[in-house]
């Protein structure tokens, strides 16, 4: 058994099946899972053919430094929001040489949430080289700190997929 739960490693491998055959390379643009999305992808053999790269932005400012979010946006929707998820993953994609982008901003817990935000609220987005963008607000629950970064990752991953199968 790999660092990660079985069906997550099993969906990573089907990321990285999927895009081996298109060709196609992914980035990543990751706070609250802190790299766990890159790590899951590269735990898979032949993973260096789809994988170019992974941003771990937790900070505020190392979402603006190192993929651009605006600093109007931050301050107006929050880190933890539909629109730092879509800079985060537009960000990405123009910072790589991927043809797909995800990114996962969210609030793991255990503390840290609001009535607004609470903990287990996470925004995901996925921006493709075509110009598609897909934004998910998932509300996972104060489930413990490890099981929102867990399920995060699934998503992400569904994410991926969906992105390789457009027409799914």
């Amino acid at each position: 058994m790999g660092l990660l739960p079985a069906d997550i490693e099993a969906q990573a491998s089907g990321v990285i099946d999927l895009y081996s055959k298109r060709g196609w390379r992914i980035a990543t643009a990751e706070s609250c899972t802190g790299g766990l999305i890159a790590g899951a992808l590269t735990e898979i053999a032949g993973s260096s053919a789809v994988i170019d790269r992974g941003f771990v932005t937790y900070s505020n400012q190392a979402k603006m430094d190192l993929i651009g979010v605006s600093a109007a946006a931050l301050e107006r929707f929050g880190a933890v929001s539909r629109e730092t998820a879509l800079q985060m993953a537009r960000g990405a994609l123009m910072r790589s040489d991927a043809e797909v982008a995800v990114a996962v901003t969210g609030i793991a817990g255990p503390g840290g949430g609001s009535a607004e935000k609470p903990v287990g609220l996470v925004h995901l987005a996925l921006a493709t080289r075509s110009g598609d963008i897909v934004h998910r607000e998932m509300r996972y629950g104060d489930v413990g700190r490890s099981m929102v970064r867990m399920q995060t990752i699934r998503t992400a991953l569904e994410m991926l997929l969906a992105a390789a199968h457009p027409q799914a």
